[in-house]
């Protein structure tokens, strides 16, 4: 009788363990940085936007119980090797370099890198055309280590946020930025941004650009990642990836 009621405590222990290692909220680490339109926190403090709205239907698509947790960009990567974080889902590159750091899950997008500046100025997105020029980037990017190998006769500022640039495009205190093309086309369609224009499109280079936009996780980490690319695989094939970039974009970003 006793050997019953030691099994059926220890059944309904393992139950209760295995439910609570189903529901074990998974932190899916942003910018803490305002990154319009893919995130960005509204009125009441609540994060919004186009990727905010994919890591939802990511999570609900893999069954995680996700919690967004905003964390500075140049402090991403160590937050989630130091285990602040359990995954990266910030519009963060897949590139060789961040590879040898942690793993990716399978993209979520992929768009090109831009110039933009002044309408008024005859640019193009070449290194002869911004020999000379004063391009922003921001800090610890894709679009830092283009800029430092490609335009190396052109002067770099470098902003810990891609608004700050921004706001010295608009300045008038530098001459152009280099960034994601979808977040531009945001920026130069805002009041502040009408000044400016996209230049057109860097020449692509994956050895720095990356192969899309990922899901970044611990190395070994391989239960989540496959449950990231299974909730990816199912958004993009259900439609729902398309359902919410037609909110918030006029082209596919896939």
């Amino acid at each position: 009788m006793k050997l019953k009621t030691l099994l059926t405590a220890a059944t309904a222990a393992a139950v209760l363990s295995a439910g609570a290692a189903a529901a074990e909220q998974v932190k899916i680490g942003i910018a803490a940085e305002p990154y319009p339109p893919f995130a960005s926190p509204d009125s009441s403090g609540n994060w919004v936007g186009w990727e905010i709205e994919v890591i939802n239907a990511v999570c609900a698509a893999a069954d995680l119980d996700c919690v967004i947790t905003p964390v500075a960009w140049d402090g991403i990567i160590p937050s989630l090797t130091g285990q602040q974080i359990d995954a990266i889902m910030a519009s963060m590159s897949i590139t060789e370099e961040r590879l040898k750091t942690i793993d990716f899950s399978d993209a979520y997008y992929n768009t090109p890198a831009v110039i933009v500046a002044d309408k008024s100025m005859d640019i193009e997105p070449t290194a002869e055309s911004l020999a000379g020029k004063i391009i922003g980037i921001q800090a610890s990017t894709i679009h830092q280590a283009y800029a430092q190998e490609y335009f190396k006769d052109s002067e770099l500022k470098v902003y810990q946020t891609q608004d700050e640039a921004n706001q010295d495009l608009f300045a008038g205190r530098i001459d152009a930025t280099q960034a994601d093309s979808i977040a531009m086309a945001d920026f130069v369609n805002s009041d502040n941004g009408s000044c400016c224009e996209i230049k057109g499109a860097v020449e692509d280079d994956p050895a720095i650009l990356g192969r899309g936009v990922g899901a970044g996780v611990r190395k070994g980490e391989t239960e989540l990642l496959e449950a990231l690319n299974k909730g990816i695989a199912a958004i993009l094939a259900d439609g729902t990836h398309e359902k919410i970039t037609e909110g918030y974009f006029t082209t596919s970003i896939y």
